[in-house]
């Protein structure tokens, strides 16, 4: 196989008609053309479309080690710092795209089992651990370009720190039962951004197991028999790219994921029924410094787009001789400069694991994510206080097409700007940050890699303060010897 296309990935997801509910009711005929669904899956269609490109190919695919068949390029193992430039690229290529707008465009999860895959190892020798699907799996969704969503949370029902369920029937994904033909998975889980537009759904515990029945991972096609897909509220405002110029393109849908009597394959287990291995393996894998970098390499590309709509602003309006202006668009800079500057210093800092992958550094990418959550939710205020009352002046297309057109073109005039033009600017910074869709991104980006409180003192306690402790030590120790020979 080879690096597929856009047509491809539309004919195959519609092709399972996986079991996917919206607003109470089932999604029936092809998916691709339900309107939750229709805007994110010609987007994503489009990222696989490039990979044919002749001026990208270079940039998306490589050859694949077994075929020499072009394959997608954020499956590949990284052996040098060359390898993760290359990498860093080929995010970035897709994420301009789309702004960055597309949290789980498939480079994401194509970087999580890579990183998975790389980290095999760490499961040889372990009880109920099968390094060797693992392995297989990446190979098989690598050499058929494989879209997939994942799941690692369970639904939050009590979240005291030692909560054990207790229910009858099981609430978060469990395995209930093994036979000569796989595990059993009873159960649900969180959040499976894009469940039921992929191919399959990766399923993997995270840190903090304390029941060995929930820690797994597997991976199983997404119309598996008993696999359901519940779907949030769509935020798709309408399929009017001015009304809703991200929103009608962009909407990944989030959904809650129901295991019913799930048959997994052994093929296709990874783990189970090991509490040491589910609790360590994510943090033990490779898995976060480059999950991190891919997020960080995209987030760069949504900054850069933030910085061009408050400019964008700024010039319709004619806002920039104020100070205060000025200062808030710097602050954008700031956190742009300093996105970029981390992921370079991740990529020079990196080192070569006892796999021979070259890994970015973890400690610089950790920092990112404590940063980007920050800074995201300010730049959504930053558009909100400089629109002021020009993102509630937003009338809609149809409005422009109506006998009221005139009276639009002559009081929605700006300085830059004809009144059309200017509103959509306008309509464009709504959708961003004020929509379902917007505020969504605004949580999303807020929360992407867990709570920000926890991921604080992960850092804290994984930073190697000590030197530095030392050196307050050094210090005081060379006044004190000093004192006495005087």
């Amino acid at each position: 196989m080879t690096a597929i296309t856009g047509k491809q990935y539309i004919d195959r997801i519609n092709k399972l008609k996986t079991n996917v509910w919206v607003d109470g009711k089932q999604v029936t005929g092809n998916i691709s053309e339900h309107p939750a669904f229709n805007g994110i899956m010609k987007s994503q269609a489009a990222l696989y479309e490039m990979q044919h490109d002749n001026s990208l190919k270079s940039i998306l695919t490589y050859p694949s080690p077994s075929t020499g068949n072009p394959v997608g390029l954020s499956y590949l193992q990284p052996k040098t710092k060359a390898d993760l430039a290359k990498r860093r690229e080929m995010i970035q290529q897709w994420a301009k795209s789309n702004n960055g707008m597309m949290g789980r465009s498939p480079d994401y999860m194509n970087t999580s089992l890579m990183a998975f895959a790389s980290s095999a190892q760490f499961l040889e020798g372990k009880e109920n651990c099968f390094p060797e699907n693992l392995r297989a799996f990446y190979e098989y969704a690598r050499e058929n370009d494989i879209s997939m969503t994942h799941t690692f949370v369970d639904p939050q029902v009590n979240r005291g720190q030692y909560y054990v369920e207790t229910t009858k029937e099981p609430i978060a994904a469990r395995v209930i039962d093994s036979n000569d033909e796989g595990i059993i998975v009873k159960g649900a889980r969180l959040l499976a951004t894009q469940g039921g537009i992929t191919d399959e759904l990766l399923v993997m515990s995270a840190a903090g197991m304390l029941e060995e029945e929930k820690g797994f991972a597997f991976s199983i096609p997404s119309n598996t028999e008993g696999l359901k897909f519940l779907c949030r509220e769509s935020f798709v405002g309408g399929d009017s790219t001015f009304n809703y110029p991200l929103s009608s393109r962009y909407d990944e849908m989030d959904t809650i994921v129901v295991f019913d009597n799930v048959l997994v394959p052994w093929e296709r287990v990874f783990y189970y029924n090991n509490l040491g291995v589910a609790n360590n393996f994510m943090m033990a894998s490779s898995f976060q410094p480059f999950a991190l970098h891919q997020v960080a390499c995209r987030q760069i590309v949504k900054t850069e787009f933030v910085l061009g709509v408050v400019q964008s602003i700024i010039n319709t309006i004619n806002i920039g001789e104020y100070l205060h202006v000025q200062e808030k668009a710097t602050e954008i800079i700031v956190a742009l400069e300093t996105m970029k500057a981390l992921v370079m210093k991740s990529e020079a800092e990196a080192k070569l694991d006892e796999s021979g992958v070259m890994r970015p550094d973890r400690t610089t990418l950790q920092i990112s994510i404590n940063v980007f959550p920050k800074v995201y939710p300010r730049f959504a205020e930053i558009i909100q206080i400089l629109g002021a009352s020009g993102l509630m002046s937003i009338p809609t297309e149809n409005s422009f097409q109506s006998s009221i057109r005139k009276d639009l073109d002559q009081y929605l005039q700006s300085k830059a700007d004809t009144a059309e033009d200017r509103v959509k600017i306008f309509r464009l910074a709504w959708d961003m940050t004020m929509s379902s869709f917007g505020t969504r991104q605004t949580l999303y980006e807020r929360l992407f890699f867990g709570d920000p409180v926890r991921l604080s003192s992960q850092l804290y306690f994984t930073y190697d303060k000590e030197p530095y402790v030392q050196r307050v030590k050094d210090v005081l120790n060379f006044n004190t010897n000093s004192l006495k020979k005087l």
